[in-house]
């Protein structure tokens, strides 16, 4: 093991520098209402060496897809290619203000349309909307429509079934816009059908579904659910993302989907992590595009204009058109690409996923079929037997110098582990992280209880993390004054 995380004593940036009492030579207080206006508003004054030291220093504590092997399943942590990113920070780019006319955005609005239509062509839909914020928010969005759906054909449908191994915000989307949600067990890890068939009724909104499944396994019976599902009057919602194992090869709307929503974030070049910006682009067919959120970006005369004109729209679902940048970087990767290179892309996905598949599933179980696409599931069982658990591998893994992969998702996999290599991967990294698994699964259990050894920080309290989390400045400066504890 010759991996170490840099360790950096490093203070917030509001500790051990003066402060500065921004009052009203600021010029704005006449421009704002008496409620939004502070007295005074205290920033660090430092400079910008200091700035630039204290942001350096936490990126080499920090793991990321820059530095190593991120196998996080169902995220899809690829390595995103630094042009993309380049082209963003052009002024003609980060200069733009949502606020400008049209006539002086024209560039903007044709790139966002030949987005639109690009991820028409990809995802087999007939319409896109731009404006979600992300995957969630994508469903959220694909949920509203559904609703608008049906409303306007009469119908009071409440209900929304989605299976077992769906992701969790599935559920949560449905639920926020006012469905009852209904868990359709698994059958040899996909949709068993008789199961849909005997649940699926009038009630029935919608069905949420991804394919490839959080398993990695493909839907094969996915044109009979598509039947069921529209036979009872409900819309079939795909969940984008696992798109990055299907790319040129089918897309939701050849399987027959009614909404898709995308990530651009996990298939075409914005990273992913961290917290965001993310995107939910949502595709629809062509008889619920009347549906889809203003405004909408049409094209007369040669000249490209915002369309708030569509009586039957659910609305925004955010300010603006969507988070441009994130849109900017999924033009150019398909730009760059085309069509032929998202579909090796794909390959290269499915092809490394079943290559570490094979050489772990002998130091791991795997429940639940063989071939798989861009990701798998195996089960840390075997840990048990020496009185481990998944997040004891997991957190070992670190010291080796790879991120861990998902583990505890999807729940119907006891113990586990969740890796989706992607296509950006080499063999040899592959290969490397097959060694680390072998040697961590031959260590004395204790070095692994105690792990990791060699990252910035040692085990984390991950429960009293999320129960107690200090996510400010003014947070912590409460906490000190409490005298609940230090940094």
């Amino acid at each position: 093991m010759r991996y170490h995380q840099a360790v950096h004593d490093v203070p917030l940036l509001m500790e051990g520098c003066d402060s500065v009492e921004q009052g009203d030579d600021l010029n704005v207080r006449d421009l704002l209402p008496d409620e939004l206006v502070r007295s005074s508003l205290k920033l660090p004054d430092l400079p910008e060496r200091e700035v630039v030291k204290h942001f350096v220093n936490l990126s080499q504590m920090n793991f990321g897809v820059d530095n190593g092997l991120y196998p996080l399943g169902s995220c899809t942590m690829k390595y995103n290619p630094k042009v993309c990113d380049e082209i963003v920070w052009w002024e003609t780019v980060a200069g733009l203000h949502p606020l400008q006319d049209t006539g002086t955005t024209q560039g903007a609005l044709a790139l966002m349309h030949g987005l639109e239509q690009m991820l028409c062509e990809i995802g087999g839909v007939d319409a896109v909307t731009l404006q979600p914020a992300a995957g969630a928010h994508g469903e959220y969005t694909g949920m509203h429509i559904v609703r608008a759906h049906h409303e306007s054909t009469g119908e009071d449908r409440n209900e929304v079934i989605l299976p077992d191994t769906a992701h969790g915000t599935n559920p949560a989307s449905a639920a926020m816009v006012g469905y009852d949600v209904l868990d359709l067990p698994s059958k040899d890890g996909c949709v068993d059908v008789e199961a849909l068939k005997a649940t699926i009724s009038d009630d029935t909104a919608a069905f949420m579904l991804t394919n490839p499944n959080t398993l990695g396994l493909f839907e094969k019976d996915v044109t009979e659910i598509a039947r069921i599902v529209h036979e009872s009057g409900a819309l079939l919602y795909y969940d984008g993302a696992n798109l990055n194992a299907i790319m040129g090869k089918t897309s939701p709307g050849a399987m027959d989907f009614d909404i898709v929503h995308f990530n651009p974030h996990k298939t075409f070049a914005t990273p992913h992590g961290g917290g965001g910006p993310g995107a939910g682009p949502v595709g629809v067919k062509a008889f619920l595009e009347e549906y889809l959120p203003v405004p909408r970006i049409v094209k007369k005369d040669g000249v490209y204009r915002l369309d708030h004109d569509r009586p039957k729209s659910i609305g925004k679902v955010r300010a603006f058109y969507g988070n441009f940048g994130v849109l900017v970087r999924a033009y150019a990767y398909i730009l760059m690409l085309g069509g032929d290179g998202l579909e090796r892309a794909s390959e290269g996905a499915v092809l490394n996923s079943n290559y570490l598949k094979e050489k772990l599933k002998g130091i791991f179980d795997m429940p639940y079929g063989d071939l798989r696409k861009h990701e798998f599931v195996l089960s840390g069982k075997p840990l048990r037997q020496k009185g481990l658990r998944t997040t004891d591998f997991a957190k070992r893994l670190l010291d080796y110098g790879f991120h861990a992969p998902t583990i505890y998702f999807p729940l119907i996999v006891d113990e586990a582990l969740m890796i989706e290599p992607t296509e950006t991967e080499t063999k040899d990294t592959l290969d490397a992280f097959v060694e680390a698994c072998r040697m961590i699964m031959a260590e004395d259990p204790e070095i692994l209880k105690g792990a990791p050894y060699n990252t910035a920080r040692r085990r984390i309290d991950e429960a009293k993390a999320a129960r107690d989390m200090i996510l400010s400045w003014n947070a912590y400066e409460k906490k000190m004054a409490d005298g609940a504890g230090s940094r």
